[in-house]
């Protein structure tokens, strides 16, 4: 099913994070993540029983001190935690597994 990813009403879940949910199969919710120039994740992001993956499309994304540009895939596995932040503004497309893998 098709979905134009601008025509989802973003979610802003904290001060220039934005997110979108997509439509996703059972176990995996996918969604896109707007991040404005200057934002940080507003929390830690925990990863307890399942991971996260995402994909960088465009503008940068920073993980402690390594910068994942467009093109990167960046993947977190159970009992991580991480949190997010641009200097340069960006967009993700990523996934949380809510099942095992």
């Amino acid at each position: 099913m098709p979905v134009e990813v601008e025509g989802i009403p973003p979610i802003e879940v904290g001060p220039g994070v934005r997110v979108r949910m997509l439509p996703g199969m059972p176990g995996i919710r996918t969604w896109v993540i707007d991040l404005a120039p200057g934002a940080q994740w507003p929390d830690l992001d925990v990863h307890e029983s399942y991971g996260e993956a995402y994909f960088v499309v465009d503008g940068e994304i920073i993980e402690g001190d390594r910068v994942h540009g467009p093109g990167t895939y960046v993947a977190f596995g159970p009992e991580t935690a991480h949190r997010p932040r641009s200097e340069t503004g960006a967009r993700a497309f990523g996934f949380n597994y809510d099942v095992p893998a």
